[in-house]
């Protein structure tokens, strides 16, 4: 029994190998890269959360300030999707994707931003009313849905190989967010975690929590929308022959 015990030791203690320990600290190293580029793309929203002690009471000056944020997340996913093919070149993916997507990003965020300052003032309005705590869940739900539906965008147009038109993607992405909504459901979870750690500690939770929470919330969006990014994907070889030629 001792010389099994002694044979089977060597091996249960054997290290990882090389690739292993390069593909740990090539994730280390994009994740807190894509943290730094976050931070400087969206530093005005950042000055301000650390300057303001209550965000929530001047929630309209804080959504136009978190207008850049739009832009910024797009060239987020593209390091992420960078890191799913083996590139660590951060900086020019978060480069590539923030000035390909910056423009429909920002209205993407901004129409999703005001969509839920809407929602947000009717739950206020209604929730004094006899009848208003009924109708509460709904506008829960529609900012919700709001919600995913645009992070869906940013994610298809952080790797759409050029100019997009967005209203042919907004139906695919309510219907496909829509269907599968327990994906759905999880990315609202983890949004809110890294909202709640931005509002709470706005450096280190950029810094720190930001990447982890939005990759998650980047791979389980991508999964749900898959089929719309597989025929983007087919599209962009296409365009990429194209321009070869």
């Amino acid at each position: 029994m001792s010389g099994y015990g002694s044979g089977r030791a060597p091996r249960l203690l054997r290290p990882a190998r090389q690739e292993t320990y390069e593909r740990l600290f090539s994730t280390v190293y994009v994740g807190l890269m894509t943290n730094v580029l976050l931070a400087v793309a969206c530093a005005p929203l950042l000055a301000a959360l650390a300057i303001v002690r209550d965000p929530l009471a001047s929630w309209p000056f804080f959504a136009v300030l978190s207008l850049p944020c739009g832009p910024a997340l797009a060239g987020a996913f593209g390091c992420f999707a960078g890191l799913t093919e083996g590139s660590t070149d951060v900086l020019r993916a978060f480069w590539c994707a923030y000035r390909r997507a910056a423009w429909p990003a920002l209205l993407v965020w901004a129409g999703g931003a005001a969509a839920v300052g809407v929602l947000v003032v009717d739950v206020a309005a209604v929730a004094r009313t006899g009848w208003g705590p009924a109708l509460v869940p709904f506008f829960l739900t529609a900012s919700a849905l709001v919600v995913t539906v645009a992070f869906a965008l940013l994610v298809l147009l952080a790797e759409a190989p050029g100019p997009v038109r967005l209203r042919p993607l907004v139906l695919p992405c309510v219907y496909l967010v829509v269907r599968r909504w327990y994906l759905s459901a999880l990315t609202v979870a983890v949004l809110g975690l890294a909202v709640a750690a931005v509002l709470l500690k706005p450096v280190a939770g950029v810094f720190l929590a930001c990447s982890p929470l939005l990759y998650v919330a980047w791979a389980t969006t991508r999964l749900a929308v898959a089929s719309v990014l597989r025929q983007r994907v087919l599209r962009r070889a296409d365009w990429t022959q194209t321009r070869g030629l």
